[in-house]
């Protein structure tokens, strides 16, 4: 090639490498989506550590009483994280119809991908009850050690 045009601009690459370069903006779109997606996992596990801590307050008188009446802190804490999957649970509900939907219209964006995938549904799901779990379980504990006069002295 040098002798036909000297000039000319050669550039000798492996496939794999020029295969790697036809893809860089699509593996930073799925490095993106990634990203704000774990971001969004983070933010909701604050979230819902801010409204389980926020309820668990607003119960200090009553789970006083019910631990000056014999409750043990395993009562406490499953109360405390009833609340919380309730939640949980309610927003599942709107959620996963809203999935599907927004499934349906992105579909064609899925290349090789089942947008109904029910493996894929069953990991977010089950990451987004183990992340409310583990938001869940500090303000449960926390109330699980309010003392019973020092909750009845507040009221």
């Amino acid at each position: 090639m040098a002798s036909v045009d000297p000039n000319l601009p050669i550039s000798i690459r492996t496939l794999k490498e020029q295969v790697a370069g036809q893809f860089t903006q699509q593996r930073l779109i799925a490095r993106l989506t990634s990203f704000f997606g774990v971001l969004s996992l983070v933010l909701a596990s604050i979230g819902m550590y801010g409204v389980t801590a926020y309820n668990a307050g607003r119960r200090v008188n009553e789970i006083g009483v019910r631990m000056a009446l014999g409750a043990d802190r395993g009562h406490v804490v499953a109360l405390i994280l009833r609340g919380a999957f309730a939640l949980i649970l309610f927003g599942l509900l709107i959620g996963l119809p809203l999935t599907f939907a927004a499934g349906r219209f992105l579909g064609s964006q899925l290349y090789g991908f089942n947008p109904y995938d029910p493996f894929v549904t069953f990991v977010a799901v089950v990451t987004l009850g183990l992340s409310a779990l583990a938001a869940s379980l500090i303000p449960a504990f926390r109330a699980s050690f309010i003392s019973p006069l020092e909750a009845l002295r507040a009221e």
